[in-house]
């Protein structure tokens, strides 16, 4: 990725009560410790099930700048197709983004909790009207060039925090972004909230992303 001609877009997909836009905040917080330029803009669904919303970021390192007073264009929304990474914080929200084309074997990777919240139409259904997780999990992995997937609920009720800092330590386990994890922390401790548990989160979920990266396959 060569970060001198474009910026690189990061898409998240959270559920309501899920803190995407809190996982937003924070990275606007370390791309701007980090000396980048950074964008932000939301698209919000309905609350819980029946829509998530969309938190997209664009980052462009401002040593990059040709110095001559312009600036990177940078887009509102995500594009089928142009998006380098995508956050979904639950299972069905990453085949989500892969069905609308956010997610393409040639450019994206996705960092995805495993975890399941059934939507209205699995819950409302006449018997067993789940979707096959592994079906699911299959598709997803192969739709991406590049995969970390594992249960950020778990780690986050493992911790006592909300799985927003888990999918923050899982975007800077697997290395995505060109930023220092020690700029991750200093974001988490400048919120002022909650800052033991989120960062024992954080570091948990760091960590899960760099064994999930590590996997063949």
């Amino acid at each position: 990725m060569d970060l001198t001609r474009r910026p690189v877009s990061l898409m998240i997909s959270a559920l309501g009560g899920q803190g995407g836009g809190v996982v937003a905040d924070w990275l606007i917080e370390v791309a701007r410790h980090e000396r980048h330029l950074v964008q932000a803009t939301s698209v919000p669904g309905v609350a819980q099930r029946t829509g998530a919303t969309f938190y997209y970021l664009e980052f462009f390192p401002e040593a990059a700048l040709p110095g001559d007073g312009r600036k990177p264009v940078m887009a509102l929304m995500p594009s089928p197709g142009d998006v380098d990474i995508v956050v979904a914080a639950e299972a069905l929200e990453a085949a989500r983004a892969v069905e609308r084309g956010f997610v393409t074997p040639d450019r994206t990777t996705l960092i995805a909790s495993t975890h399941r919240v059934y939507t209205i139409g699995e819950k409302s259904a006449l018997g067993d009207g789940r979707a096959d997780e592994s079906r699911l999990a299959t598709e997803v992995a192969r739709s991406a060039r590049r995969s970390v997937a594992f249960d950020m609920a778990a780690v986050a009720d493992e911790k006592g925090a909300l799985i927003s800092a888990v999918l923050l330590g899982a975007v800077a386990g697997a290395g995505v972004l060109p930023f220092g994890e020690d700029a991750y922390r200093d974001a988490i401790r400048a919120a002022a909230k909650s800052v033991d548990a989120n960062l024992a989160a954080f570091e948990a979920g760091a960590a899960e992303a760099r064994a999930a990266a590590s996997l063949p396959g």
